[in-house]
């Protein structure tokens, strides 16, 4: 059973089926959105406009929203702000042109949208984005529930009289309880939040048609990078997510444009496609746990001697995680023939690292990464990993390899930790995809 199916169930046991409301002035775009999600077990609304999306959203309650951005008299920016301002528990995403992308910025300012989806838009991708959008809202309303349950016992607590000591014990022990389900819930959360980071980093690698392993080398690269040059432990995560998403912005280029090698683009494609970073800074923007990875992001193309982009800083100005993935990043895709015609071997990527040091790459950096190479095995699975059958499987067990289907398809990422929901997931779709996974673990510690 799929994560979808598996919502689906829950959803159609324990509560009305999610709301969803499409606004768009163009029938056709509306009609297309119904066919789309109606067989999905969505209840559908439609409005014409701004204007009769807020008059139905006075009269009945909507989980999610997906508007255009160009309406006549109200666009979708400030119909989503005001959605924000006075449903703000409503999930909000964006339809949006290409072109529109100043309009699309200050609607996730004003608006403070979920994500925004570019027209014409791929079916997989929207549906998977209102599934995410529905999910992290669920998890959000748990989390809320749990912390205003532990507050109003916290209320009873403070009101217990000092003299009643049996009550005190009973009560503390109940106290306690709740905030190791409400640890376990934030656990639970921040775990998908990694997991589904990881999930995003892959579909941007398959975009690009590279390796499946290729942002995680990237990333324990940049780690080990980072550790040298004495970052801050809470600074080398941003750079985690960072060198996981820094060609986010890439899923908005066309495909013909992704097919070409940067140096074989013309003026106008290049214009085009140093965009990136700033796309990418955009989709994160109402992310504030990732604010910090977007501005790493934003300037991964900054060169030291000034000559780069978008913002043409020099040396130091540029953040230090910006020059590291600056460095590692080049090395693997000159190898993989994104950035010239011809792919470079591993010792070609590192001597030109090293002729351009001190002009696009920061020297100390690159002098540290090159006394790496060869250190750092690109090999990522621990000794002890063992592989199991999915029906040999048990809750605590610790991935210690990605989880993929047809060898490039990213379910889980290492280092997830299983549970007996997921595990019976994983056993079901083996069974319904006629797959045996390649699944190595770890024992629990």
């Amino acid at each position: 059973m799929t994560d979808s199916s598996t919502i689906k169930s829950a959803q159609a046991a324990t509560q009305p089926p999610m709301s969803l409301l499409f606004v768009d002035d163009e029938r056709n775009i509306l009609n297309a959105l119904k066919r789309l999600f109606r067989p999905r077990g969505y209840k559908i609304h439609i409005a014409e406009s701004g204007a009769a999306g807020l008059a139905l959203l006075e009269k009945q309650p909507v989980d999610l929203v997906v508007s255009d951005m160009r309406m006549p008299e109200m666009d979708g920016a400030a119909f989503l702000e005001q959605v924000n301002q006075r449903w703000p528990d409503t999930v909000r995403i964006l339809l949006t042109g290409y072109a529109d992308i100043t309009s699309t910025i200050n609607a996730v300012n004003k608006g403070r949208i979920y994500r925004y989806i570019s027209k014409p838009w791929e079916d997989n991708d929207i549906l998977l984005t209102v599934q995410r959008g529905l999910e992290q809202k669920n998890l959000e309303q748990e989390r809320l529930r749990l912390v205003l349950l532990t507050q109003k016992q916290n209320r009873e607590l403070r009101d217990l009289n000092a003299n009643l000591e049996n009550k005190v014990t009973a009560r503390t022990g109940e106290l306690q309880q709740t905030v190791s389900f409400l640890e376990l819930a934030n656990n639970k959360l921040d775990q998908s939040y990694r997991s589904t980071v990881e999930v995003f980093s892959h579909l941007i690698a398959m975009r690009e048609h590279t390796d499946n392993k290729r942002p995680r080398l990237i990333t324990e690269h940049s780690a080990h990078l980072a550790e040298a040059m004495g970052m801050a432990v809470t600074d080398r995560q941003q750079l985690h997510y960072a060198a996981l998403l820094r060609n986010l912005g890439k899923l908005c280029l066309k495909d013909k444009l992704l097919a070409k090698p940067v140096s074989t683009l013309n003026e106008t494609e290049c214009k085009t496609f140093n965009k990136h970073p700033l796309l990418a800074e955009g989709l994160l923007m109402a992310l504030e746990p990732l604010r910090n990875a977007s501005k790493l992001i934003r300037h991964q193309h900054e060169h030291v001697n000034g000559s780069g982009f978008p913002d043409q800083l020099r040396d130091t100005n540029i953040p230090l995680g910006s020059r590291i993935l600056k460095v590692v990043g080049d090395f693997y895709d000159m190898q993989w023939g994104l950035l010239a015609q011809k792919r470079f071997t591993a010792s070609e990527a590192r001597d030109f690292l090293r002729k351009q040091q001190g002009k696009y790459y920061d020297a100390d950096i690159v002098d540290a990464f090159c006394g790496q190479l060869g250190h750092i095995k690109d090999e990522i699975r621990p000794l002890n990993a063992q592989r199991v059958k999915s029906t040999d499987l048990h809750d605590g067990m610790i991935l210690a390899e990605d989880l993929l289907m047809h060898g490039d398809m990213l379910l889980l990422a290492r280092g997830h930790r299983l549970d007996a929901s997921v595990i019976e997931r994983i056993v079901n779709l083996e069974e319904s995809t006629h797959n045996t996974f390649d699944i190595y673990i770890t024992s629990s510690t």
